[in-house]
């Protein structure tokens, strides 16, 4: 029995052929050929089964057999916001499982203490469809770049607005308390650099209609805080 194969097109319905990088794997890598059973994944939460119809040198056509629009797996709209981290490593890391786990939205910041300030997002936006196509969820987050702290934190947001920080000066709630009485699903949560977050930085924040908060005990490593927010959302949720 074959293992079920998908891929991500954006415009499934509206196409009859895999974009080119996704041709290119279904025809190089996994062989596949006329006849063949896919799964179309849309990224804005609908499956679309499918049939491969032909194929030839560099593209995979197929015909949509069924279209499955898939429930919300989690309430509101989910916006994790964080500092990229030196090792862009980590920063890929982070991104592969807060997809995995599901949120809507997630923005890179660029903060006083930042140790990067420049981001190629083309291959983060792969590894955003990998883990999506691995972990079978319809939905691929929206991806914003480098944007100013400043900037950020003066845009209209939607629902409750949280930044998590260690700075004992400021008093700062729990996360997944103030989550719980929220009331609205909801939630952007920003997630600082290795450095922290300046104490302007967060004043500025709070002024501006943010909650300080902070993730429990443990001190966390900045993807490590990302993917702990991005779980808390979905158990208050």
């Amino acid at each position: 029995m074959k293992e079920t194969r998908f891929f991500y097109v954006p415009d499934a319905a509206s196409e009859s052929f895999l974009p080119e990088e996704e041709s290119s794997h279904a025809l190089r890598v996994l062989r596949m050929q006329a006849g063949d059973e896919m799964f179309l994944m849309d990224g804005a939460g609908t499956f679309y089964k499918a049939v491969v119809t032909e194929t030839t040198r560099h593209e995979c056509g197929y015909e949509i057999t069924a279209v499955m629009p898939q429930k919300p797996q989690w309430a509101g709209h989910l916006h994790i916001a964080m500092a990229p981290t030196k090792m862009m490593d980590r920063t890929e890391w982070m991104l592969e499982k807060v997809t995995e786990i599901g949120v809507n939205e997630i923005s890179l910041l660029n903060c006083m203490n930042s140790e990067r300030r420049v981001v190629k997002t083309e291959r983060l936006e792969r590894i955003l469809v990998s883990a999506m196509k691995q972990s079978r969820k319809p939905w691929k987050p929206v991806l914003n770049g480098m944007t100013p702290f400043g900037q950020f934190v003066s845009k209209p947001l939607a629902g409750r607005k949280f930044i998590a920080h260690c700075h004992p000066e400021i008093p700062r709630a729990y996360l997944f308390d103030e989550l719980g009485k929220a009331g609205a699903a909801d939630a952007t949560v920003l997630i600082g650099p290795e450095g922290d977050f300046s104490m302007e930085e967060v004043r500025e924040a709070v002024g501006l209609g943010f909650v300080s908060v902070h993730l429990g005990e443990s001190r966390l490593r900045t993807e490590t805080a990302a993917v702990v927010a991005s779980v808390m959302m979905h158990l208050a949720g």
